[in-house]
């Protein structure tokens, strides 16, 4: 979301942020280049939340890499300039499209407890459930990371370039520092109580104690140093070396300022979990839709499998064809379904079966839709299905409720000239993840394991997502890739934490079955439904003239502020490769092509 890229030398800006030092005033700022939400050209293509990471995408690509490479290029610098949203204290999911054999493959670089984590994770001394926000800013909701680990798998499987030299660009972005804008301000404030907490927190984003101003330079150059230790030394720096014996000092005692009355809990990870982490090869998920193979992430992300049935649901409806008012309400509906069965059946495959090819199978699709009424919305909670015995209008024991999820996150899609395309999501789950900065590296660390249900959401009924050893919570993350005739069509994801579902699914259907073109879906209004007695919807959807009908359907809805963020890239017809981000949620995006059209 910043200004595009210290990939050029600096200029001077008028404020430096260098771990809260402050340099003189006087100078006017330095003028901002322009992002642009969408680009079509040739040599391959990046997208991103960030004017700065796409750019050093793009230089990666330049330089031959290929879009693994550029990825992790983008990645990283999203951890420079994201850093409340993503980073090497964090997770993620990465599905990768391979021109050359034509295979889409994945990895689950998801987040981990403990090994001596149980069920008792998140309750006090007497079995209650913690209070939210303090298991949040606390030790115990920081989970094993899973970026670093993620970057060096994907190099290895697929990439052309090593780890140190695709780490530069977010090294250079992180020396010279990057330009705030209103957006990373206002994240900043959303979180300032927390942040003045922790000495190291403090010291890097609230340079004197005071939110950073628009348009000043925020340096990291601990974290530049972090991420050039990792270049020389390999990811064993962080999972058997020094940045993980930082990390795990930091969460088993949590720095806190004395001064400031805060009780960090202590965590529970420490480097025997760290040295024990692994990133998942898995088979992606995978359903057939218009013709079309759409491909995601199978659990511990609940995303694959939730976006896939629903479009398995909405296949039984010619949805193209509807008018406006039966398009959403089917949308709507389909997303209803499919939450009441990820809320039931999804969780760590490790821990417990998952019946992922039952959610996905056209037999348990067949019996959902026959759910979906024209004439009138679902009451919600619904019920879930039984995907091992799918009956038609048929459900299995009560209805199990969303937990809460943060709506933070991040994503990038990037192609490059071979014809080779990466979807990558990433987090540190809330927006800040635990509020607690490793000192001295630069990097905060994930509160991901509050993904997790603290307790059983229904008491009485099997969750999937209780905390356990070594488990992983379940996820919303969809990065997607959709093939056509086994070439790459299109490629899109989304932040937004349990929204991601929604978003990603209404991006779909926006551009596969009513026409619009990728960035048209990307910008369209939002709304989403996880099976909640109410929709949350974006102000610019309740305005369309369609929500007086829906609302006569039995749709009700509520007002959100601002849904996902979606990227997206998309192969034309010509070859060209068009990049598409949010013209405006979260600031905007950046999108760019290596050689734009003329």
């Amino acid at each position: 979301m910043r200004t595009l890229a210290r990939l050029v030398p600096p200029i001077a800006l008028a404020t430096t942020l260098v771990l809260g030092a402050v340099a003189p005033a006087g100078a006017a700022p330095a003028e901002a280049l322009p992002k642009t939400p969408e680009a079509a050209g040739w040599g391959g293509a990046v997208a991103s939340v960030d004017a700065d990471a796409t750019a050093a995408g793009i230089e990666v690509l330049r330089r031959g890499g290929n879009a693994v490479d550029a990825a992790v290029a983008t990645a990283a610098a999203l951890g420079v300039t994201e850093p409340y949203s993503a980073g090497i204290g964090g997770g993620g999911y990465f599905v990768h499209y391979d021109a050359r054999t034509g295979r889409v493959s994945t990895l689950d670089g998801r987040e981990t407890a403990s090994r001596t984590a149980d069920t008792g994770l998140f309750l006090d001394a007497v079995g209650k459930p913690l209070p939210f926000a303090d298991a949040v800013t606390s030790g115990l909701s920081v989970g094993v990371p899973g970026t670093a680990a993620t970057w060096e798998k994907a190099l290895r499987l697929w990439g052309t370039r090593p780890l140190a030299e695709v780490l530069r660009p977010a090294e250079r972005i992180a020396d010279h520092g990057f330009s705030v804008d209103q957006t990373f301000r206002d994240q900043t404030a959303a979180n300032q109580a927390r942040f003045q907490d922790f000495p190291a927190t403090r010291e890097l984003f609230l340079p004197g104690g005071a939110l950073p101003e628009v348009g000043s330079k925020l340096r990291n150059p601990d974290l530049a140093a972090t991420y050039r230790q990792l270049g020389r030394d390999g990811t064993a720096a962080l999972y058997r070396g020094p940045i993980g014996a930082d990390i795990v000092n930091t969460l088993q005692h949590p720095p806190v300022d004395p001064a400031s009355g805060r009780t960090a809990r202590p965590g529970k990870v420490d480097r025997a979990d760290l040295a024990a982490y692994r990133v998942l090869e898995q088979k992606p998920t995978r359903v057939s839709y218009r013709g079309n193979e759409v491909y995601s992430i199978a659990p511990s992300s609940s995303g694959g499998t939730t976006v896939g049935e629903a479009l398995g649901i909405l296949s039984h409806s010619d949805v193209g064809h509807l008018d406006a008012i039966q398009y959403y309400h089917r949308f709507l509906e389909a997303s209803r379904i499919s939450f009441a069965d990820r809320n039931r059946w999804v969780g760590d495959p490790a821990a417990q079966p998952v019946p992922t090819d039952r959610l996905l199978s056209p037999a348990f699709a067949a019996a959902r839709a026959c759910l979906l009424d024209p004439a009138r919305a679902l009451t919600s909670p619904l019920a879930p299905g039984d995907p091992y015995h799918p009956a038609a209008c048929g459900s299995s024991g009560p209805a199990v409720t969303e937990a809460y999820e943060g709506p933070s996150t991040t994503h990038l899609t990037v192609a490059d000239r071979w014809g080779s395309v990466v979807s990558y999501t990433l987090t540190i789950e809330q927006t800040g993840g635990s509020g607690i900065t490793v000192p001295g590296r630069g990097f905060l660390l994930n509160n991901e394991l509050t993904d997790f249900s603290f307790t059983p959401v229904v008491p009485g009924v099997p969750d999937p997502n209780l905390p356990g050893p070594g488990k992983r919570p379940r996820s919303s993350m969809s990065p997607t890739i959709v093939l056509r005739d086994g070439r790459p069509l299109l490629a899109a994801g989304s932040p937004g934490g349990a929204t991601i579902i929604t978003t990603v699914l209404q991006v779909l259907l926006g551009r596969l079955d009513r026409g619009l073109t990728l960035e048209q879906a990307i910008a369209a209004p939002r709304a989403s439904q996880r099976n909640a007695a109410t929709t949350a919807a974006e102000s610019g959807f309740l305005a369309l003239p369609e929500r007086p009908g829906l609302e006569a359907l039995g749709q009700v809805f509520a007002p959100s502020p601002e849904i996902g963020a979606a990227t997206g890239v998309e192969r034309l017809p010509d070859g060209r490769w068009r990049a598409a981000a949010e013209p405006v949620r979260r600031g905007g995006g950046s999108a760019a092509v290596v050689r734009p059209a003329r």
